[in-house]
């Protein structure tokens, strides 16, 4: 239908607001609209008919696939049957109660319960005020910085914003806000003396984060927040021993841990959390993407045993606490929730990220790591990335106005496979469906290398 596609790319330049986005650009018909009609499995296919392999899960999150009628089902019956109430003063539904038991039934030992929202960014929001909170009610009032790292994502709004650790959401937008302060990324590769190991990069690590701790007075530290693995800022694994490390400096100073999982929560990392995989014991962890693979907006914080006693006793202390979303625990999401875990397990998708992931990791390098403008493939699970450089014995990399990654990202588009061009880098990311077979792994490959060899 190419008059009613070109009608909605009309509509979508005067109207839409997107995220994420050159809106001048945009607006002026300087890039493309693309308008997504339909999906099935690891395939999206637009309005104009064009039929693309979806590598990065749409934003890392449709771990299940496109077109699952189970969740589609689960969310219609619970639309018929109560489309909405509230979460407030201990009301709740069947999906709620039910999905609640369910990720704790996964969780990391040690997780007591779920408080439910729609986005990370706002469980980050969450996170944020419970850390305040429990260290009031705990009486010390002046442990209130959290610290975060360089490079980390952990949402866009003004607290969240400020978490994150990339700078293209922080300009012109006065971010980031105390109380957030912010330490050295776990990216082995950029690190400035080369000849550091990743043991003692993980060492150097721990280093500068007591460093920083200490310059500020452990007893104004409340909280340390990180992914396990880095996602927007350029899919990067932690070097050997990182999270070891890191916690011996968290225990040492009484330090909380949030473990930032909406990208690797539900099987992305071959585990069911990424916390399991490197061996993180978490007092906080936040939920997104995976928990419905997107089928609806949901997210959420799950609290361990020991914040979930303070938090009791400052209930009973100071009354209701007072923090809640209008569309907490929403049925209709709620219930894609449920139908989405089962699905992980009845097409046991974490072990095939693990296995399929590992393979699709191990074809990308066997493709591309000697290429001269390769700098490192890299990846765990059912992530991977490249890093794109001009000359990789002396880790030069491009001038960032070349857009090397953005190209590359283009090239790829168009053999009809979509990859992402992270910030802050000349890298292609890959984060596909955790339903990824090896034929389908090695189609993005091969056109992965294609891509690279037509731009550099």
């Amino acid at each position: 239908m190419p008059n009613r596609s070109n009608e909605l790319a009309a509509w979508d330049r005067d109207h839409f607001f997107h995220p994420s986005t050159h809106m001048g650009m945009h607006a002026r018909g300087e890039m493309p609209t693309r308008v997504i009609g339909g999906g099935e499995g690891v395939y999206i296919t637009d309005t104009s008919g064009r039929t693309s392999l979806d590598a990065f899960a749409g934003l890392y999150c449709v771990n299940v696939g496109y077109g699952r009628k189970k969740i589609a089902d689960a969310i219609a019956a619970q639309a018929s049957e109560l489309a909405y109430y509230h979460a407030y003063v201990g009301h709740g539904t069947e999906a709620s109660i039910t999905l609640s038991k369910m990720i704790i039934d996964r969780a990391p030992k040690g997780m007591s319960r779920v408080y439910f929202g729609l986005s990370g960014s706002d469980a980050n929001e969450t996170n944020i005020k419970l850390i305040w909170y429990y260290n009031n009610v705990l009486g010390r009032p002046e442990k209130k910085k959290i610290i975060s790292r360089w490079r980390g994502y952990h949402g866009s709004g003004v607290m969240t914003g400020s978490l994150t650790g990339l700078a293209g959401f922080h300009n012109a937008f006065d971010l980031p806000r105390a109380p957030i302060l912010h330490t050295e990324a776990p990216y082995h590769y950029r690190r400035a003396d080369r000849s550091m190991s990743q043991e003692q990069f993980s060492q150097h690590c721990a280093d500068e984060l007591e460093k920083l701790i200490v310059a500020q007075g452990p007893e104004t530290i409340a909280a340390f927040i990180g992914e396990p693995v880095l996602g927007t800022g350029g899919i990067v694994p932690p070097p050997v021993g990182y999270w070891t490390r890191i916690q011996a400096v968290l225990k040492k100073y009484d330090i909380l841990l949030v473990a930032d999982e909406v990208v690797t929560g539900f099987g992305r990392l071959g585990t069911m959390f990424g916390s399991d995989h490197y061996g993180m014991q978490p007092d906080l962890i936040t939920i997104a993407k995976g928990l419905t693979s997107a089928y609806a907006p949901l997210s959420g914080v799950i609290v361990g045993e020991k914040m979930w006693k303070v938090l009791v006793e400052g209930s009973d202390k100071l009354g209701p606490i007072g923090h809640g979303w209008t569309y907490s625990a929403h049925p209709i999401c709620a219930a894609a929730g449920v139908a989405n875990l089962e699905l992980i397990d009845e097409l046991d998708l974490v072990k095939n990220a693990g296995e399929t992931g590992a393979y699709f990791n191990a074809q990308l390098a066997k493709a591309l790591s000697d290429h001269k403008n390769v700098g490192e493939v890299r990846g765990e699970g059912m992530l991977a990335a490249l890093e794109f450089v001009e000359d990789r014995d002396e880790r030069r990399f491009f001038d960032p106005s070349r857009k090397v990654g953005p190209q590359v990202a283009a090239a790829l588009a168009e053999r009809g496979v979509i990859g992402r061009a992270m910030p802050q880098g000349d890298i292609l990311g890959f984060a596909p469906p955790l339903c990824l077979t090896r034929e389908e792994a090695d189609i993005v490959v091969e056109r992965t290398a294609d891509a690279v060899k037509s731009v550099l």
